[in-house]
């Protein structure tokens, strides 16, 4: 991450924003979409083609539902299966593949390595909206393909989401408009994304894969610690990505939906699933579970549906048996909730109810940050094991190395450093004091960058 994030502050996006404010206004659309392009490119080069294949094929699958609306579900059809075949056949070949060769009949299967497409699973479910809105008539079809491109490529949310619709964009695609002030909020929110990635996320992610090598070492506490430490890291890695996006969006005019509201602090699994990855939350209920029905036609018709959504997250989410656990995992949780505990947390103090919750969202980051299901047995297994004792020598000594910056790991993951925040911005010092953090933030990651070795975003393989 080390080089190609140093060379895209420091080199592409000030080139890319000096060209898009020279241009005229008629001429933005296309000279962001060769950014775009170039910016994908020089990630994967050779996946290019994936995703222009993509934006070809749905333009023109929308522009013939729109002049033959009798026609209108072939033409939906056909984008859909495009789509979903291209996300399988990258996504998910070797999984089956690797899943049916224990089977007697399939044991002479190839072993496939086949890359994945950087930020397929985000734009696939990007152009789906988008086709499913327009044949349910819930937005006009794109005319210009200029445009059209521009959103399918958007650089600044492209391989790690936040899932946006075409509908939230569909305006700003035609018209933008920039202001100082919006420009100097993008920069402030990319900068706090920054920061979360490069000082707290890679952090944690150092602590915990130190601590996961050999969880046979660790004691109780430790392993604990270590579970979370991941629990931050991919908080702050994603939603660390996510803020970036955010601001880097305003910085070229357009407005990209919040992707997390704070889930940590929740008192509920269903109110932490509110609250993480809300674009694919609301992306799941809103073209998978309504369509299916909802909770409208029973228990028993809402439970399945709950576990369609849930396994197809999970398998959303990679292409491993791991994350099928992980889904169905939470679809079990959900259904309690729904069917049992529900009313119960509501009553419950709510430090109680909020470490029900985390204890069961960091189970399920375990459950997600292991592939292998020895390794994961193992690491569970050191979770709840007394006969290791409570502290391991060696992982004492590590956590307290790290002890400061989990601390601060922890409190910036709750809202109370952002009430901080606004309550410093009624002095009169603010704008000195936000320049000086600002600054400081730069410097800082600049020089974390520049020592770290590469340390991608993990969303960066779904």
């Amino acid at each position: 991450m080390s080089f190609a994030s140093l060379t895209f502050l420091y080199f592409f996006l000030p080139f890319t924003l000096l060209g898009y404010y020279i241009l005229p206004g008629r001429l933005k659309n296309g000279f962001l979409l060769l950014a775009n392009l170039v910016f994908y490119a020089w990630g994967e080069p050779s996946f290019l083609i994936v995703i222009l294949l993509t934006t070809v094929v749905n333009f023109y699958a929308a522009k013939f539902m729109e002049k033959h609306p009798t026609r209108k579900k072939l033409g939906a059809i056909a984008a859909i299966v495009v789509d979903l075949a291209l996300l399988l056949v990258f996504k998910y070949t070797a999984f089956v593949i690797d899943s049916l060769r224990p089977i007697l009949f399939w044991m002479d299967l190839p072993h496939v390595d086949i890359a994945l497409p950087l930020g397929i699973s985000f734009y696939t479910f990007q152009v789906l909206s988008y086709i499913i809105d327009v044949y349910r008539g819930d937005v006009p079809t794109q005319e210009k393909f200029t445009r059209f491109a521009t959103y399918m490529t958007l650089f600044p949310q492209l391989i790690a989401g936040p899932i946006v619709r075409y509908r939230d964009l569909a305006d700003q695609l035609g018209e933008r408009h920039q202001t100082l002030a919006r420009f100097a909020d993008g920069i402030r929110i990319l900068l706090i994304g920054l920061s979360k990635k490069v000082l707290l996320a890679n952090s944690m992610g150092a602590l915990w894969e130190s601590l996961k090598i050999d969880p046979t070492q660790n004691g109780l506490l430790e392993a604990w610690v270590g579970a979370i430490a991941f629990t931050l890291q991919i908080y702050f890695d994603f939603s660390g990505y996510s803020d970036m996006a955010r601001g880097l969006g305003k910085l070229f005019g357009f407005e990209i939906p919040i992707n997390f509201d704070y889930p940590y602090i929740s008192r509920s699994i269903t109110e932490f699933w509110r609250r993480w990855h809300i674009s694919l939350g609301t992306w799941f209920r809103d073209y998978v579970y309504f369509p299916l029905g909802g909770s409208r036609k029973g228990g028993g018709r809402t439970i399945r549906n709950l576990l369609i959504v849930w396994a197809l997250t999970g398998l959303w989410h990679g292409a491993s048996w791991n994350f099928v656990l992980w889904g169905l995992y939470y679809f079990v949780l959900l259904v309690v909730e729904k069917l049992w505990l529900g009313q119960l947390l509501k009553r419950l103090p709510k430090v109680i109810s909020h470490i029900y919750a985390m204890f069961f969202v960091t189970i399920g980051w375990v459950l997600f940050a292991f592939d292998q299901f020895d390794g994961l047995g193992a690491y569970l297994y050191s979770m709840f094991d007394f006969s290791s004792g409570l502290l391991g020598e060696h992982a004492f000594v590590l956590t307290i190395s790290y002890l400061p910056l989990l601390c601060i790991s922890i409190f910036a993951a709750l809202p109370i450093a952002k009430k901080w925040v606004l309550t410093w911005r009624e002095s009169k010092f603010w704008p000195v004091l936000e320049m000086a953090v600002s600054g400081g933030a730069i410097v800082l990651c600049t020089a974390f960058l520049v020592a770290q070795s590469y340390n991608p975003f993990l969303y960066f393989r779904f």
